[in-house]
């Protein structure tokens, strides 16, 4: 497996991907051969929730030149010396002016930044700050080759279909040209996860999600909020997860939700690092943001920029480690193991508290005090009352009551019986 990731990253990494354009088209079509992917497009232009579907951008050509003709910074040498959606030009300009539009990280002298402007049309060029030590003409021809129009946003997406309809979502993005940890991990983890899962029979559902960062995410959710919303009871997004280190794991908004219990449980063994949630990082915030609240972790092996690479054109393969990616699919595999073994439970009376005593579940004699304490069984009722929501699992329960699994098993068990429950998943 670990040869097949190599030579797919081998096509992937020169590519320059951004949220649209011709290369992340052929970025996409070579995941699908992994992972089959359906597509589903979005027109710039289209209002999705409070932002809107950017235009297309393609690039054939940009450098900058001396005035003998000899390039100083050529895109086709690296393709992050341009930033990210810049508009058409070409022109002869002062050493002064041209300052104004080049980005360079004067800490890390021979790195290259990635830098991008998709929500306003501008230039630049990105270069190290030991190529930006070298510009002493007084005047520069740059020259940039580009295209912005019309055209269309795309989404990939497949589902491996279980007995039930609720969903675990896997996503991550494929929307950063010519790097390697923060771009190229998450859609070779995902798409090797898939393969590893696709022949398993499931009692959920899990559906894999590749898209352009942010945006592309957002365009999905406002086209399938209501599916989602109803159908979805946690996801992981899969981000900067092929450096040689340790597991990291950004916990849900809610904490100790399904998603949590099963890396944790996959993990125990393991040295990991565990990350409280923050609403800054990645695609996991757009599905915990309001409105939306689908519990949502990051599987990582770094804290997304707390590495020196990230961002640049250091984050090549040169510090990329492919039997990580190989250990990230059987981490990943482990906790949906153990997702799976959930069960999903309806509360029948959703108005108040039931009179538990009608239903014979709950003593007519109440005879509790400090000493004779409610037994297991009576508690697990009233957690399993009290949390059946039709989303929250049997063992989430079990983990925010702190009572064991099997109590909370006969419990319910019990409220099928007395039709209080509805076993759903």
């Amino acid at each position: 497996m670990k040869k097949r990731i190599e030579k797919y990253f081998d096509r992937l990494f020169p590519l320059n991907r951004s949220l649209t354009g011709e290369d992340y088209q052929k970025s996409l079509n070579i995941i699908s051969e992994i992972i089959p992917l359906k597509k589903i497009n979005f027109s710039s232009g289209k209002r999705v929730f409070d932002w809107k579907v950017p235009k297309e951008w393609n690039v054939k050509n940009a450098y900058i030149e001396d005035l003998n003709q000899k390039k100083i910074i050529d895109f086709k040498k690296n393709n992050l010396h341009l930033m990210g959606y810049s508009k058409k030009i070409s022109k002869i300009i002062s050493l002064k002016n041209l300052k104004k539009n080049l980005h360079y990280i004067k800490k890390i002298p021979n790195a290259i930044p990635y830098v991008t402007s998709y929500y306003k049309e501008r230039w630049g060029f990105c270069l190290s700050y030991n190529q930006f030590k070298k510009l002493k003409d007084k005047y520069y021809k740059i020259v940039i080759n580009s295209s912005l129009k019309t055209g269309k946003l795309t989404v990939g997406e497949t589902l491996i279909k279980g007995k039930s309809n609720k969903e675990i979502l896997i996503s991550s993005y494929l929307c950063h040209p010519s790097m390697a940890n923060n771009e190229l991990s998450g859609p070779l983890t995902l798409a090797f996860l898939f393969n590893n899962l696709k022949k398993k029979k499931f009692k959920f559902s899990y559906r894999f999600l590749v898209g352009p960062e942010n945006v592309g995410t957002i365009s999905y959710l406002s086209k399938f909020k209501s599916r989602i919303k109803k159908n979805v009871i946690g996801g992981y997004n899969l981000s900067c997860c092929g450096i040689n280190s340790y597991p990291h794991y950004k916990m849900s908004k809610k904490g100790n939700s399904l998603v949590d219990l099963g890396i944790m449980h996959s993990l125990k063994m393991k040295k990991h690092k565990l990350i409280n949630f923050s609403p800054i990082g990645s695609d996991e915030c757009r599905y915990e943001t309001l409105g939306i609240n689908i519990p949502f972790g990051a599987f990582l092996r770094t804290d997304f920029d707390n590495y020196r690479q990230y961002h640049t054109s250091l984050d090549n393969k040169k510090i990329f480690a492919f039997d990580k990616i190989v250990d990230n699919i059987k981490i990943l595999s482990s906790a949906i193991n153990y997702i799976d073994k959930a069960n999903v439970y309806l509360a029948n009376i959703k108005n108040c508290e039931p009179f538990l005593s009608k239903y014979k579940v709950y003593p007519t004699l109440s005879k509790f005090n400090s000493v004779n304490k409610i037994d297991l069984k009576t508690l697990s009722i009233f957690w399993l009352m009290s949390y059946s929501d039709g989303k929250t699992t049997d063992l989430e329960i079990s983990k925010i009551s702190n009572i064991k699994i099997k109590y909370i098993n006969k419990a319910a068990k019990l409220l099928i019986k007395r039709k209080l429950l509805t076993k759903i998943a």
